[in-house]
């Protein structure tokens, strides 16, 4: 998808969230290489983003950011921003469209702090390195449509997109935000059991990781439900349905809703709510 207009793109912090939205913007050509700059007070960050990005820019100065780019993604820790907000305040104008992927930080809380309502929210997760990701957005009231739909575009390079209310954000964050942990355990444990089950490591966790990554795919391209799916592998007293009722025995099913309410529960509490 190419931009409807020239759009100067700057990336408050350079780690690997910040590069797989820079990637995914490049790579579906939202935006060029000489149109983006990032700021990172870290010289090692700064040769990495140099090495990785030729043709960007790397600014010296959080201030130089806000200079050259009207859209700025603030790419860097809560306690970071907690710290530099005041001063990154000084520099934002009317112009600046800012995307913040800080964890944890509301919309009024980023409102307050920047000075500025045109602010969107996003809660993107690991897989978006790979362009497979999903992330959950909510826009602040000074954010105008084409704001939102760039934004998206954005987030859209880099996978699957959800609009939500912010406050909704804390749910993103225990369900897709936290989800890849989830998702890696259950390979982990897949795999040690077909270890324990006789076979080798390396094959077991293949198995294991591509067998999740089609159950995945056929729910998202069949649109069925995952009962429903479930039900046609699990033949009457067969191999799936004595599985499926340990897995029951051992309350996974329960474990799972537990664990993303866990999640959204401490986001509340970072967020301060």
């Amino acid at each position: 998808m190419k931009s409807q207009k020239t759009i100067s793109l700057g990336f408050l912090g350079g780690g690997q969230m910040a590069t797989a939205l820079a990637s995914g913007a490049l790579q579906s050509q939202l935006i060029t290489a000489d149109c983006i700059s990032f700021f990172d007070p870290s010289p090692e960050a700064q040769a990495r983003l140099k090495e990785q990005f030729p043709g960007t820019t790397i600014v010296t100065h959080a201030k130089e950011l806000f200079q050259k780019c009207e859209t700025i993604v603030l790419a860097v820790k809560p306690q970071v921003l907690l710290k530099i907000g005041a001063e990154i305040a000084e520099s934002i104008n009317a112009k600046h469209l800012l995307v913040s992927i800080v964890a944890g930080v509301t919309l009024t809380k980023l409102e307050a702090m920047l000075g500025s309502n045109r602010v969107i929210r996003v809660m993107p997760n690991t897989p978006c390195q790979l362009r497979v990701g999903a992330s959950g957005v909510a826009a602040a009231k000074g954010a105008s449509p084409e704001d939102r739909q760039w934004v998206e575009h954005l987030m859209s390079s880099v996978g699957m997109v959800q609009h939500v209310d912010d406050d909704m954000l804390h749910a993103v964050t225990g369900l897709s935000g936290s989800g890849p942990a989830y998702g890696f355990m259950m390979i982990e444990a897949l795999a040690d059991g077909g270890v324990a089950m006789g076979l080798p490591r390396k094959m077991s966790l293949q198995l294991a990781a591509q067998t999740l990554l089609g159950a995945a795919k056929m729910v998202l391209e069949t649109g069925e439900h995952p009962g429903e799916l479930k039900d046609r592998v699990a033949s009457p007293a067969g191999t799936t349905m004595a599985a499926i009722e340990k897995l029951e025995q051992y309350s996974v099913r329960s474990a799972m809703i537990e664990a993303v309410r866990a999640a959204t529960t401490r986001s509340r509490e970072l967020g301060g709510n």
